[in-house]
């Protein structure tokens, strides 16, 4: 099972905990993120370049062929063990396939880390019960599953 993330391209995007605002981002990519036990630094490298290039922008001709660089875009980061939430047997959804938070958190920072270096980027406050509000453009999610 590999890692998951759930793209939007927002106009802007805020996330608050406990009623306060601890980031935010101007136009761009919301990016929530569900890692697994089998991911590693491998896999954390291979997301970060696909949200590099993935091109769900519009050029002039209003087709989705640019990438965040191209638009001068802004990227938020969100942890989401959610996106794991697994439900064929049950209603209640089970977690069991999300990595622990001492397993996850050095990935989620290094993803963060890594992609601060080219962008501006928001972040979540990792494990923390958060409010997010977005305006979606599009509406336009992808969701990416990398092998």
């Amino acid at each position: 099972m590999p890692m998951r993330a759930v793209v939007n391209r927002v106009k802007y995007a805020k996330v608050f905990v406990d009623q306060k605002e601890i980031d935010q981002i101007g136009f761009g990519l919301l990016v929530y993120l569900g890692i697994t036990h089998t991911d590693n630094f491998q896999t954390a490298d291979k997301l970060i370049n696909k949200l590099k290039n993935l091109r769900i922008f519009e050029d002039s001709e209003e087709k989705m062929n640019l990438n965040l660089a191209d638009v001068n875009g802004q990227i938020m980061i969100i942890s989401q063990f959610t996106l794991y939430g697994e439900t064929k047997k049950n209603n209640r959804p089970s977690f069991t396939l999300a990595a622990s938070p001492a397993y996850a958190l050095p990935l989620y920072e290094y993803i963060i880390k890594q992609l601060s270096v080219n962008y501006q980027v928001g972040s979540g406050q990792f494990g923390s019960h958060m409010q997010v509000v977005l305006e979606n453009d599009g509406p336009v999610n992808i969701l990416i599953e990398l092998d």
